[in-house]
């Protein structure tokens, strides 16, 4: 179900068929995700695929910062040597990824979407907050949705004909995932530099959004935003 397109009809009838599962089992489990909020019931229309849109991305990418920012300063007072482990390992792994741009293959796209999610994981591991790691949770899995609709917007906007943007759209998408920014979170955590890791974490949480930006044709506007912002924020803290 992961690889069907926001907003695409799910029909009982041939999913029952595709998955050899019953009806009635099939609509429980329509259920369940509906109440996930990862599929959508209309009266009688049955369900779709949730839909993605900037500003549900925008929206969640708030409720990220305030959960994973206090998660990952906790996990950086408490972490020892095998949380530290943890960390280098989750990165190696996901540096052995390949990028949108190298490979744009569903298997390539799955591999660097699971262990960018293990490394994020692993930066927050040693905190205990029970609660905050169960809101993260459910933000994450919204993202997933985001991330992997992005993977494949420029491609499949391209393939119906709609190219212009395509080259910027995949140079943002490059360097949302490139292992550059995610080596100098993985640095900044390690040496406890606090004020540094919120600052790139923040950083990193905005890329998808230029991705959006970039697909929007705003890309401009977005830089000149992200410009301010980072005045205003050298201005308070000298």
């Amino acid at each position: 179900m992961t690889r069907l397109q926001p907003g695409t009809p799910l029909r009982v009838d041939l999913l029952s068929k595709t998955y050899d599962v019953g009806r009635t089992p099939l609509r429980e489990a329509l259920s369940r995700l509906e109440a996930e909020r990862l599929v959508v019931a209309i009266s009688n229309r049955g369900f779709t695929v949730a839909p993605v849109s900037r500003a549900e991305l925008e929206d969640l990418t708030k409720a990220r910062s305030v959960v994973e920012i206090p998660l990952l300063l906790e996990a950086m007072e408490r972490g020892g040597s095998e949380w530290e482990s943890a960390i280098v390992t989750a990165h190696y792994r996901l540096s052995r990824c390949k990028t949108i741009l190298e490979d744009s293959s569903d298997l390539s796209v799955d591999a660097w979407m699971e262990r960018h999610e293990a490394f994020h994981a692993a930066l927050l591991s040693a905190a205990q907050s029970s609660w905050l790691m169960r809101f993260r949770a459910t933000i994450s899995d919204q993202l997933q949705r985001h991330y992997r609709f992005l993977a494949f917007a420029p491609a499949l906007r391209a393939a119906a004909g709609e190219t212009d943007g395509y080259e910027e759209a995949m140079a943002a998408l490059h360097k949302a995932q490139s292992i550059g920014p995610h080596t100098d979170l993985m640095e900044a955590v390690l040496d406890r530099n606090a004020e540094r890791a919120r600052l790139l974490m923040d950083e990193h949480f905005g890329y998808p959004l230029e991705v959006y930006a970039v697909e929007e044709g705003e890309a401009a506007a977005l830089a000149a935003r992200k410009k301010g912002a980072r005045t205003r924020t050298h201005k308070k803290s000298a």
